[in-house]
């Protein structure tokens, strides 16, 4: 018998914002200690695919996994930082928090939507990457990364206190920074992507880049190079860093 558990589909945003003559922004948020997954560590806003994203793509007329994870990746944005990505119109800031708080007692983003007269934005969203980790004994996320522009004029993002304590604006060179002095800690797939964004001076300089590779799903391996462990990725899918030392990599 396997001892890999079977994955659970999720989503996660990285949502970058623009600084003149500086490298954008990403919104990071810092896990509770508490949580099971990733406790601790920093990570971009994002969470499970629940039955309700599922319904809305089915009522949408999507029937594959891209539409259920782009909702979840716009819900769980919402839910956990207070900003509305994907979203048209763009809503004030009290029809923000009445969603904010409507999902956060359990309503589904559909009747939401629905309620406050609103409509999904996906293109709103790049496809960056998909991750699917496959180590024993341990929680395995089959994770779709999008990007997206943090919207223009919407109140400042405010952390949820319940799955998160903190959230921050900072650079993926400055977050890299701090976990490597150790002020913060990320985990495998999380480091990996901030080294592949650090390349980028721009959204759109990121957006062009997604777009230059296929959309292949990433299952690090365990392999002995120079006589010692590493874990490692795929070379050729735009990620300057392809291998880590094993005892040095932080997993889920």
């Amino acid at each position: 018998m396997s001892d890999i558990q079977p994955p659970i589909s999720a989503a996660t945003l990285v949502l970058m914002r623009d600084r003149a003559g500086a490298p954008p922004d990403i919104l990071m948020v810092e896990r509770a200690k508490a949580m099971v997954f990733a406790g601790g560590a920093l990570v971009f806003p994002g969470g499970r695919v629940d039955p309700g994203d599922r319904a809305l793509a089915a009522e949408l007329g999507g029937d594959h996994e891209d539409m259920p994870s782009r909702i979840a990746a716009i819900r769980e944005t919402i839910e956990e930082a207070g900003v509305p990505v994907g979203l048209t119109p763009m809503p004030d800031a009290a029809t923000l928090t009445a969603l904010r708080a409507g999902l956060h007692a359990g309503e589904t983003l559909g009747v939401l939507l629905d309620r406050h007269g609103l409509a999904l934005d996906l293109d709103a969203l790049t496809w960056f990457a998909r991750w699917l980790p496959a180590h024993a004994h341990l929680r395995i996320f089959d994770t779709r990364f999008y990007l997206a522009r943090a919207p223009r004029d919407v109140a400042a993002a405010t952390v949820d206190a319940t799955e998160n304590v903190r959230l921050f604006w900072a650079s993926a060179a400055q977050v890299l920074a701090d976990c490597d002095a150790g002020r913060a800690t990320v985990i495998f797939p999380t480091r990996r992507n901030l080294e592949r964004l650090a390349q980028y001076a721009s959204f759109d300089e990121a957006v062009a880049a997604a777009h230059a590779f296929p959309p292949r799903t990433i299952t690090p391996w365990s392999e002995v190079r120079d006589g010692v462990p590493h874990l490692c990725i795929p070379d050729d899918l735009g990620y300057p860093v392809a291998s880590e030392v094993l005892t040095a990599a932080v997993r889920g």
